[in-house]
């Protein structure tokens, strides 16, 4: 195992100065609110969308579905987690056994009444199909209804297309900060 330190951004937006307008959701595809029910989709699809990028060397946890429960589990349990702010995105399927997982984001608010996006992930299949934007803008307006004025985020900087994402709906980069994780490297 090897430490390595892994640049990552602090990204924020001022809910206030925004419009927060939410695309309609491209057909075949549905959003889903959260419901304690939908737990293991979310995990599982949190863990389909970072199990193979660099995030699961930042975070190990997100490179194990267990890791991933375990994480869903922790951030529902916090006393500022937002269900306005927590959507699931799925396949559009008359029978819902069928349907199958494609997004997921989480919302905090901390003490000081910021809001924290918490892994918005879009499973490798389901990306460049504007999921990732409408999950993001779903989650704002969340926020925005449960009085929330300031959000942030942190992604780590070899993401650039998540920075690209979080920058076209208005957030800004605030801090650069270094997350320290041990690398196992064959």
């Amino acid at each position: 195992m090897v430490l390595t330190y892994f640049r990552r951004y602090r990204m924020e937006i001022d809910l206030r100065e925004r419009d927060l307008v939410a695309p309609p959701v491209p057909r075949g595809y549905l959003l889903l609110p959260w419901n304690k029910s939908l737990l293991d989709a979310h995990a599982e699809v949190k863990y389909l969308s970072f199990c193979n990028e660099i995030d699961a060397n930042v975070f190990p946890c997100l490179g194990e579905l267990t890791g991933c429960r375990r994480l869903m589990s922790e951030i529902t349990r916090k006393g500022g987690f937002l269900e306005r702010a927590t959507w699931l995105a799925v396949t559009d399927a008359t029978d819902v056994r069928q349907r199958e997982k494609c997004g997921t984001i989480q919302g905090i608010r901390d003490r000081e009444g910021v809001g924290a996006v918490q892994n918005l992930g879009i499973a490798p299949a389901y990306r460049d199909r504007g999921l990732g934007s409408i999950l993001l803008l779903r989650a704002l307006q969340g926020f925005r209804e449960s009085g929330v004025h300031r959000v942030c985020l942190e992604v780590t900087a070899e993401n650039e297309g998540a920075i690209r994402l979080y920058e076209r709906h208005g957030f800004r980069t605030v801090k650069t900060v270094f997350k320290v994780a041990e690398v196992a490297y064959s």
